[in-house]
């Protein structure tokens, strides 16, 4: 049996003791031949003593059921089984406060308690549970109209809440299905987070300069490009001239999708002469003068990605990498902040462009389809205030976004010490109408920057096996996806270096590039410099009727060089010497396995302006699709 508290005690005795003296008071007890004086005194004493003891028993009681409301409320308890569950696709950046938030809200349901209100849940009160997940703000929307119109495909999404980057995805959804599938009006903002060019401090200084501090946009950006010498005619010397720029793609990326629509209306606005335009129309962006205005803009690309998480890196290594980067607000801060693998050299400051941007609200979409039903969608309410509430704002306030509760002051990190402006952007564009917004996408081929690329292959004796096996998968998972209108080649080296594929274009070669790839051996030493030579050496000397193309080779080897006659030191000049070139070859090596000669390609890819990657035969597949979207 358990023992009694000591106060519990004391109470007990102290309420028997009054007790027993009230009883006294009216003279009608005698106990062990010992009286106790009846009357008023004892009868007050008796309440004294009861009214002690009864406190002390009943404010024990009160601790003891606090006591076991404190561990209900640490230690979680079974959902019940009558929990609505509900689930929730989130752009990636949301990733820095969502992942702790869906665990706040799961824990409070888990104790008992409405996550709202913080009161226990009442008779009937059924408890949420969220399971979240991360995804491209594209792919999700592609496999959201997967679902609605081809649901046995093996790519579907069936999410009770989308929160893309951007509304876009969401008109894009309704349009593509020809059904209103989200409210865009209901669908809430989450967090803030306007679209900027990320651009160095020292190269917007300079474009300020030369304009007398006026407001920067595209025009001024076109003009770096456009001008004779590049960025020596704006006081920056001693490295190369030409301009680099990069974003992502406009089919999986939000940031990348509004930033072709900022470009089409940055050339629709000079175009129709017209310094308040808001909003992109069909007939817009189908002009031909429009889309060479835009085709002049992606002329300033150095290479694209399909992901910002990649130009989060890249444009980190400094000014030699990228000049400029569209990215999310809260994507430059976090660079600022020393979060990238990469410490900036300098400071990026955002740059608001004067012809106009957009807002990314990160809205929380309920779809109208037979996945979600009643109660899920009040569910998925419960959790869109608790995202909105003032406690998760300030979190999503911590991670660079700006909040979308007005109980939260905008504030740390929204600050000029970390290259943004609390007040911009001033100028605002209209979302166009979603038939506008889907023909963006398709220009983007029509307009984009176009590439030559030739593909590197080491297949010395030390690939032999599965590590020539899935480079070969690797490869082909690299042409998958390559614009028709790409020059692509292909080269392999062990003890020569064998040209399989002359460049062409990728319409023209793909077959043959494949039959080749499928047919490589291993054997043999590895001449990595003299591949390396002869591909630049190639890139340099192809024809082209623009020269504007991109021209990279993207080199895979395992290994040290061992037979080249060329140096190191030699290919390293022969890239130095290109670096001045309005249109400089741009080498992306692929250290590949555990014997690769990181320093080797480490050396190659810096005076490349690039960077290494690093692949395995479990990851080489993953890494060749993200570098086929490079181009």
């Amino acid at each position: 049996m358990a023992e009694l508290p000591a106060l519990e005690i004391v109470g007990i005795i102290l309420l028997l003791a009054g007790l027993f003296l009230i009883v006294a008071s009216f003279g009608i007890l005698e106990v062990a031949q010992i009286n106790v004086p009846s009357g008023m005194k004892t009868f007050l004493v008796g309440i004294i003593f009861a009214g002690i003891g009864g406190g002390i028993l009943f404010s024990d009681e009160l601790q003891l059921r606090s006591r076991l409301s404190d561990v209900a409320d640490i230690i979680p308890q079974p959902l019940s089984k009558n929990m609505i569950e509900i689930s929730i696709i989130y752009a990636p950046e949301e990733k820095l406060y969502m992942v702790d938030a869906i665990e706040q809200f799961n824990q409070i349901y888990r104790k008992g308690r409405n996550p709202l209100t913080g009161e226990r849940l009442i008779k009937d009160e059924r408890p949420i549970v969220v399971k979240g997940e991360p995804g491209s703000s594209g792919t999700i929307a592609e496999a959201i109209i997967n679902a609605v119109i081809a649901p046995n495909h093996k790519h579907v999404a069936k999410p009770t809440i989308f929160s893309p980057s951007v509304s876009h995805w969401l008109s894009l959804v309704n349009y593509q299905t020809g059904q209103s599938i989200f409210d865009l009006g209901d669908s809430l903002p989450t967090a803030l987070a306007p679209v900027v060019m990320a651009i160095w401090e020292s190269r917007l200084t300079a474009i300020q300069a030369k304009n007398g501090g006026a407001p920067v946009g595209w025009k001024e950006l076109l003009a770096v490009f456009n001008s004779p010498n590049g960025w020596a005619d704006y006081g920056i010397r001693g490295g190369r001239t030409t301009v680099y720029y990069g974003h992502t793609d406009p089919f999986i990326s939000s940031t990348a999708l509004s930033t072709l629509i900022s470009e089409f209306s940055a050339s629709a606005r000079y175009h129709g002469n017209n310094p308040n335009f808001r909003r992109l129309t069909l007939t817009q962006v189908n002009d031909p003068k429009i889309q060479q205005g835009v085709r002049d803009l992606e002329n300033l690309i150095r290479h694209y990605s399909a992901r910002t998480t990649e130009f989060k890196e890249y444009i980190a290594q400094g000014p030699d990498y990228l000049d400029f980067v569209a990215l999310e607000e809260n994507d430059l801060i976090f660079i600022n902040q020393g979060k990238t693998a990469y410490h900036p050299p300098e400071k990026l400051l955002a740059l608001y462009p004067k012809e106009g941007t957009f807002w990314h609200e990160h809205p929380f979409a309920i779809p109208q389809t037979n996945w979600v039903s009643n109660e899920q969608r009040d569910a998925a309410k419960v959790f869109t205030q608790f995202i909105r509430s003032e406690a998760i704002q300030k979190k999503v306030l911590e991670n660079g976004f700006r909040p979308v509760n007005p109980d939260v002051p905008l504030g740390y990190p929204i600050v000029p010490a970390l290259g943004v402006d609390p007040n911009q952007p001033t100028h605002i564009l209209e979302m166009p109408d979603p038939e506008v917004v889907a023909n963006v996408q398709l220009s983007w081929q029509l307009v984009k920057k176009q590439a030559d690329v030739l593909l590197l292959i080491d297949n010395s004796q030390s690939m032999l096996g599965d590590k020539l096996n899935q480079t070969k998968k690797a490869a082909h998972v690299f042409l998958d996806n390559m614009p028709s209108q790409n020059r692509v080649g292909l080269i392999s080296f062990n003890t020569e270096v064998n040209r399989l594929v002359p460049l062409d274009l990728y319409e023209s070669n793909q077959n043959l590039m494949r039959q080749e790839l499928n047919q490589l051996q291993a054997f043999g030493n590895t001449a990595l410099y003299d591949a390396i030579s002869k591909a630049i050496d190639i890139l340099k000397n192809a024809s082209s009727d623009d020269q504007k193309r991109m021209k990279a080779v993207v080199v895979l080897s395992d290994g040290q060089d061992t037979i080249s006659k060329t140096t190191l030191r030699n290919v390293l000049s022969i890239i130095k010497a290109r670096h001045e070139d309005r249109n400089p070859v741009i080498v992306i090596p692929v250290a590949y396995g555990s014997d690769a000669d990181i320093h080797a390609l480490n050396s190659i890819a810096r005076d490349s302006a690039t960077r290494v990657q690093s692949g395995e035969p479990k990851n080489i597949q993953k890494l060749f699709e993200i570098l086929g979207s490079y181009f």
